[in-house]
């Protein structure tokens, strides 16, 4: 395939998928195509266990200016057809791939550029990237579950912030409410990345799945996981790599 064609790029190495939003004529914003195929790229990643943490990030300059909204109207004569149901089935699918997730952002993240970041469990950003949520720019409703998610990761006042006006903000803001998680300086957002994603991947995916459960808000499997704890051997495993000081060699996987 053309790589200047819109597309999401895919490499798996060192434990870890990195998943690329390449549209460089429009900023990498997403097509109707390139939402569709999010989800199954996503649950084919999933059940792949080499794949111990996955990153997302833009091609070139730009992590994603949002939705290709000429793509989406392409097809806006067919009333079974809803663009927006088709970014929140990407964004749910990110959230609920069994792993971590680590946005990698410089330059615009901005309408489903921010939804996507949201549904990863972390972001990691360039200092001069700019954050928009900007469903009130064009008189969409924004979704429940998109709201409900920044709600929970930035608070009701920030999120109101963003939805009511559609405005950018900045790193040093984004920091500040917690949209971002890191702010690295230019030339050396890859790298930490890179590194962050090799840890992700060295540590145990019991504990690492059982915390993204839990984070969520579920509280009524707790006899499950200690079930899995118990017969994991990841513990004894942890300890005893620790007592003979060398990394250890988790095996639970999802």
């Amino acid at each position: 395939m053309d790589r200047t064609e819109p597309q999401l790029q895919l490499t798996v190495a060192e434990g870890f998928a990195t998943v690329v939003i390449s549209n460089p004529a429009k900023r990498n914003a997403m097509t109707a195509a390139m939402w569709q195929a999010l989800p199954g790229l996503l649950e084919r990643l999933a059940a792949d266990r080499t794949v111990r943490a996955l990153v997302l990030t833009g091609a070139g300059g730009t992590f994603c200016a949002g939705a290709d909204i000429s793509s989406l109207q392409e097809r806006a004569s067919d009333p079974a057809y809803d663009p927006q149901a088709l970014a929140v089935a990407a964004e749910e699918a990110l959230a609920a791939f069994p792993r971590p997730t680590l946005a990698a952002v410089r330059g615009y993240c901005v309408g489903g550029g921010s939804q996507l970041a949201a549904s990863c469990d972390l972001r990691f950003a360039e200092e001069g990237a700019s954050f928009g949520v900007t469903p009130a720019k064009l008189g969409i409703v924004y979704a429940a579950s998109s709201t409900r998610r920044l709600v929970s990761l930035i608070g009701p006042a920030a999120a109101k912030h963003l939805l009511f006006s559609g405005e950018l903000i900045g790193t040093e803001r984004a920091l500040r409410t917690g949209l971002v998680d890191e702010v690295l300086p230019a030339g050396e957002l890859d790298k930490r990345v890179e590194a962050y994603a090799r840890i992700l991947a060295s540590r145990s995916q019991l504990t690492q799945a059982a915390a993204k459960e839990f984070a969520t808000g579920r509280g009524d499997r707790d006899a499950y996981w200690a079930e899995q704890a118990r017969h994991s051997g990841d513990t004894a495993e942890g300890v005893a790599a620790f007592l003979e000081r060398r990394a250890p060699r988790f095996t639970w996987t999802t």
